[in-house]
């Protein structure tokens, strides 16, 4: 079989689609990312980025466990951890700013946004 024949064969496996769905929902992050930042005219991070990073996240680990490769799954394991804490982050940073909202007795104003400084 040559490896173009191979390819071909390989692209139309359901579990080889499935890993390139996960690849393109990770690709998305950065486009969200780089949508947030141009519309601000800065860089920033928006939460969606880190939600967007778990779930192709999420994908290309099942991916990588079904494929079983132990340095890929690892891989996606790890980064889901790092994922799942800076979303961790960023809810408990916003539950404390309108706590201190709330205390102070300013709650007209809104949480800043992942990417912004209070």
């Amino acid at each position: 079989m040559t490896l173009a024949a191979w390819q071909l064969a390989d692209l139309l496996n359901p579990l080889v689609l499935f890993g390139f769905a996960g690849q393109f929902v990770f690709m998305l992050r950065f486009l969200v990312q780089w949508y947030a930042s141009e519309s601000r005219g800065r860089s920033v991070v928006p939460v969606a980025f880190w939600y967007i990073s778990v779930l192709g996240g999420l994908i290309l680990l099942t991916y990588a466990i079904l494929r079983e490769d132990i340095v890929f799954s690892a891989g996606q394991a790890l980064g889901l951890l790092i994922y799942l804490r800076n979303i961790w982050l960023i809810h408990s940073r916003r539950r404390r700013y309108a706590a201190r909202q709330r205390t102070v007795g300013l709650r007209s104003q809104r949480a800043p946004s992942a990417g912004e400084v209070p």
